[in-house]
């Protein structure tokens, strides 16, 4: 059974999430502060961390710094809960390694297609990754197991949400990739005023890639319309 871990200090909200994670069959450890919530994701090791942001002494963006920055939490998913709207702290919790963020208030119904959607999501690689195949094409190979992209014979390790967006325009490459379709298939949701998720990560894992592309550039961006991935042939050599 998954566990998810929820960290808000209201007492009524948190308790109002568990009961509605739980209808759908998940389990709920419970946190009221940030101290407390990551000593907890430390220890319980969750699928799927919902964290608040406004909570005293230590705030969600620092709790969310810690769970990345840790080797043995860096992967789990973290969805974030705010009453902040602003565009800037969106682009400052994706910036940190948040992989959604949902504003209250909300419906309890889209909190719980978020946290499948995460879940669903993070069970689809090591799903990949159980049979160690390594998948190329051109002179870039994925390493799923490691949510790694190599190209010629340099590596980057890449986020899991980042590992799927290069993923799916890899398995498009060549074709263009709709905004709206990269929210549907990777976040569960196409919202009409969320593109900036996209592009905030798209930023990340182009500067990533960049890194080790020997020069070339792999992912274009259709200004309008979305991402393509252009993969020359490879190079053999004599």
């Amino acid at each position: 059974m998954n566990k998810i871990l929820v960290i808000d200090d209201d007492p009524a909200i948190n308790e109002l999430i568990k009961v509605n994670i739980e209808l759908c069959g998940y389990k709920v450890i419970q946190a009221f502060d940030g101290v407390k919530g990551f000593a907890l994701c430390k220890q319980e090791l969750p699928s799927l961390v919902i964290l608040d942001v406004m909570m005293p002494e230590v705030d969600g963006f620092t709790v969310a710094q810690r769970i990345r920055k840790n080797d043995d939490t860096k992967n789990i998913p973290i969805l974030m809960l705010t009453a902040l709207s602003q565009i800037n702290d969106k682009v400052n919790g994706f910036n940190i390694g948040v992989d959604d963020y949902l504003v209250k208030p909300f419906e309890m119904e889209e909190l719980q297609v978020r946290v499948r959607a995460l879940l669903k999501r993070t069970r689809q690689i090591p799903e990949s990754a159980s049979t160690r195949e390594l998948l190329t094409l051109g002179d870039i190979t994925l390493l799923p197991e490691l949510y790694s992209v190599k190209i010629g014979d340099k590596q980057t390790k890449l986020t899991p949400i980042e590992f799927e967006i290069f993923n799916l325009l890899f398995q498009n490459h060549g074709n263009m990739v709709s905004s709206a379709q990269l929210l549907k298939d990777i976040w569960g949701y196409s919202p009409d005023d969320d593109i900036e998720t996209i592009r905030v990560h798209i930023r990340h894992l182009r500067s990533k890639i960049d890194k080790i592309a020997n020069g070339k550039k792999y992912i274009e961006t259709i200004y309008g319309g979305g991402y393509k991935l252009n993969i020359p042939p490879a190079i053999d050599k004599i």
